[in-house]
């Protein structure tokens, strides 16, 4: 290390450096040198303590002397100044933390922050490939082996065209068996899956799946081993794994000249708002995606009035800004 680097380094402020009590000094002392934790997490940790610090102080209180509502108020105030829910409860973390520390050596009766939740986190919207993406990927037809791109071909059409699960997909075999997860119904153009909570459905295979299924099915007879029942099989006659089929679809995306990182859930999203949007029905979206609960299918409405709203701004003369 040069001169000036270890100047840096020591002028840098350690973990302790930050508390503002010898209390909240020697928890932090435990956390480097008995729970070693790394020197940014003790940064993080010593700035909520801080904060708990400055919070004691202006409650006229000692740090010991915090009850649950005081955390309450506390981790309210710190959410109303900005910081997000994933911050809060970084925040409320190291305070348990402390309080579970003083409690093994009964400086604390109880711990004030247990039971104190966070503000929930909004979840993430599912992102979902336009529908002139979701065809392009559906087309691609890459150079290489015919009968692994028509296996990948099949792949794409059965989770954005059936909406299938990447497990339910793995699980399928050519036909149906006392031992089969799942399997394809090619005449009746239905595929029976095992989903979440062992529970069984059948959705319906379109007709550009139903033509992509004719295409592989010869070729893979002649990957596929003697008594292998898995509809989709790679290079070595057995049954594909999820990591796999993830590796397949991300490869074939680049190839189809999609930027987004293309995953199989991704199709499973697309499959959905498309549906929905043609369709406004999200009681068949509920039951052909197998969620137990509406609110969960709920989510996609969301991302239908995402795509109607950039429809509006984009088309309706009173939408633009001047």
């Amino acid at each position: 290390m040069s001169a000036e680097a270890h100047a840096t380094q020591q002028a840098r402020p350690t973990g302790e450096a930050l508390a503002s009590t010898p209390l909240l000094e020697r928890y932090l002392t435990h956390l480097r040198v008995e729970r070693r934790l790394a020197a940014r997490t003790l940064d993080i940790y010593a700035d909520a303590l801080r904060r708990l610090a400055e919070q004691a102080q202006a409650a006229a209180i000692e740090v010991t002397a915090v009850e649950p509502q005081h955390v309450r108020r506390w981790a309210a105030q710190l959410h109303g100044a900005g910081l997000s829910p994933r911050s809060v409860a970084l925040h409320l973390s190291a305070w348990r933390g402390l309080y579970r520390w003083l409690g093994r050596d009964a400086v604390v009766a109880a711990n004030p922050v247990e039971g104190v939740r966070a503000p929930k986190a909004a979840k993430p919207l599912p992102k979902a490939l336009a529908v002139d993406q979701s065809v392009a990927l559906a087309e691609h037809r890459g150079a290489g082996d015919p009968a692994l791109a028509a296996r990948d071909a099949c792949i794409v059409e059965l989770l954005y065209g059936s909406g299938l699960r990447i497990a339910e997909l793995v699980g399928l075999d050519v036909r149906a068996s006392a031992e089969a997860r799942g399997w394809i119904d090619l005449p009746g153009g239905e595929a029976h899956v095992l989903g979440k909570g062992s529970k069984r459905r059948s959705v319906p295979v379109g007709s550009a799946a139903r033509a992509a299924l004719a295409a592989w099915l010869p070729l893979r007879a002649t990957l596929a081993k003697p008594d292998q029942p898995a509809l989709i099989v790679g290079r070595n006659g057995t049954r594909l794994t999820a990591s796999q089929i993830r590796s397949r679809l991300k490869t074939r995306a680049i190839e189809a000249g999609i930027s987004s990182h293309v995953h199989p859930h991704m199709l499973r999203h697309s499959f959905a708002s498309h549906l929905l949007q043609s369709s406004g029905d999200l009681r068949a979206v509920q039951e052909l995606l197998g969620h137990a609960n509406i609110s969960t299918t709920q989510v996609y409405t969301k991302l239908d009035f995402q795509h109607l709203a950039k429809v509006y701004d984009a088309a309706h003369p009173r939408a633009k800004r001047r």
